[in-house]
């Protein structure tokens, strides 16, 4: 090992990917063990970090060039150890100068102080606090203001942040490339605003409201008009997804989405007020978009707005088909309370969108009106490969059976499906026309009946949903 040439140990070490692997190679002699050394760019550590406060520092002495670090303490009890805390932090803003990537979760010994430290670490381009308790809308400003090359913010379930003044500074340093808020209470739709001219630099937004816990926040005119006149184009965006979030006429996000004109990706999951008028100015603008899923509330679930109607239709299915020549992926579930007289799309609709678009994927979740007959329309789907039907009851073995003549379908998804068996995927059996079949809670299909119908199969079966 002494004789071989550096170039070609390091590159043994680098094809490497696996850690435990990287952690036994390093100890087989001590040269690849400087080599692991000097490589090691990224570590995951979490409960077995005991004490934590030391044993970081030991290993951010040893790898000099560390770059991205997680710290997680999911599953974390009393009995292993305490936590790493506001010292450890210090330690670790100290010994790692190369430091670009942070991910902190179920940290909960850490607090604003703790935080703060991060502030000196210059090259930090992404921060990830997925429930971070103690820690308050303070001490991401700190960060905000300390690390001006920010382009990555995730804040998950950070129950605790209740001020905004650091999507003010955001908003000015314009550095912010993607910003995930999901589930912080006290954070609004109308709070985003406060992003200004980063909205034209964001790639990728995710914003996902707590809907048993949500601030509703009250909306004046002076608010509309501020969104109005603040509003700057999103260029840049690429990715969007909206949970549980409010979209209404003239206001906050509904601006959003009608000014993204290089997106390619949008989910749009139970958010209240959603119109066709607001996915149809999408598709107009969006003409690069590859994929859409929609999952749309109940007629019944949300009261507060039945003066404005919410459920879309096959209009904007039909404004996706004309303007989106590039759709590739679909997918369109409705709540647990919908019921089948109320489906907002018809079976026309759907199956106009996947024939006039080259969909690969299609995901069909508790949609009613989608039938055995739908089955049969898509046997002109010639780029169909994937295809998914949960809760879809309207499905029988016949429609199953017509699966065999899509030109190009390799991949079955069926989940919660009642009118299915295994005289539905007889046929498959020995025909090699599936690669890969998933069988989740089919209550008349069995572990026998997937046997041979695809390559790879997988099978589960739970009915308790059904109780």
């Amino acid at each position: 090992m002494d004789d071989l040439p550096e170039q070609v140990a390091w590159e043994i070490l680098n094809r490497i990917k696996a850690t435990s692997d990287k952690n036994s190679v390093s100890l087989s002699c001590k040269r690849l063990h400087k080599l692991d050394n000097e490589q090691r760019k990224s570590i995951r550590i979490g409960c077995g970090l005991n004490p934590a406060n030391e044993a970081l520092i030991s290993l951010c002495t040893r790898f000099r060039n560390l770059e991205k670090i997680e710290i997680s303490y999911s599953g974390w009890m009393s009995k292993l150890g305490q936590q790493l805390n506001d010292k450890g932090l210090h330690n670790l803003s100290a010994t790692c100068p190369l430091l670009t990537h942070l991910t902190l979760s179920y940290c909960t010994f850490i607090t604003d102080s703790g935080l703060t430290h991060l502030a000196s670490c210059s090259r930090l381009s992404s921060l990830k606090l997925i429930f971070t308790p103690r820690i308050s809308g303070f001490g991401v400003l700190s960060v905000v203001v300390g690390c001006k090359n920010l382009s990555t913010l995730h804040l998950i379930r950070c129950l605790n942040i209740a001020t905004t003044e650091w999507l003010e500074y955001l908003g000015k340093l314009e550095t912010l490339e993607d910003l995930c808020i999901k589930n912080c209470r006290a954070i609004g739709e109308g709070d985003l605003i406060k992003l200004g001219p980063t909205w034209n630099k964001l790639n990728k937004l995710q914003f996902e409201v707590d809907a048993n816990y949500r601030y509703m926040k009250m909306y004046n005119r002076l608010a509309v008009d501020h969104w109005l006149k603040q509003w700057v184009p999103c260029d840049s965006m690429i990715e969007l997804k909206l949970v549980n979030s409010i979209i209404s006429p003239a206001r906050g996000l509904a601006c959003v989405l009608v000014q993204c004109m290089n997106l390619e990706k949008i989910h749009l999951d139970m958010c209240v007020g959603l119109k066709d008028s607001d996915i149809i100015g999408l598709a107009r603008k969006s003409s690069n978009l590859k994929s859409i899923s929609l999952r749309v509330p109940s007629d019944f679930s949300l009261p507060l707005l039945t003066n404005n109607p919410i459920r879309l239709t096959d209009e904007c299915l039909d404004a996706l088909a004309r303007n989106c020549s590039k759709l590739e992926s679909v997918r369109l579930s409705f709540s647990d309370g919908e019921f089948p007289s109320f489906s907002s799309f018809t079976l026309n609709g759907i199956v106009n969108l996947v024939l006039k678009c080259p969909i690969k994927e299609l995901a069909l979740d508790h949609v009613y009106s989608f039938n055995d007959l739908g089955m049969e329309a898509l046997c002109s789907a010639e780029f169909l490969e994937v295809l998914e039907l949960s809760r879809c009851q309207e499905i029988t073995d016949g429609g199953l059976g017509i699966l065999g003549q899509y030109p190009r379908i390799r991949v079955l998804k069926l989940s919660k499906c009642l009118g299915v068996s295994d005289d539905g995927l007889r046929p498959f059996v020995g025909s090699h026309k599936l690669k890969v079949l998933t069988v989740d809670d089919c209550p008349q299909i069995s572990e026998r009946g997937v046997q041979g119908a695809a390559d790879s199969f997988t099978f589960r079966q739970d009915l308790s949903w059904m109780y």
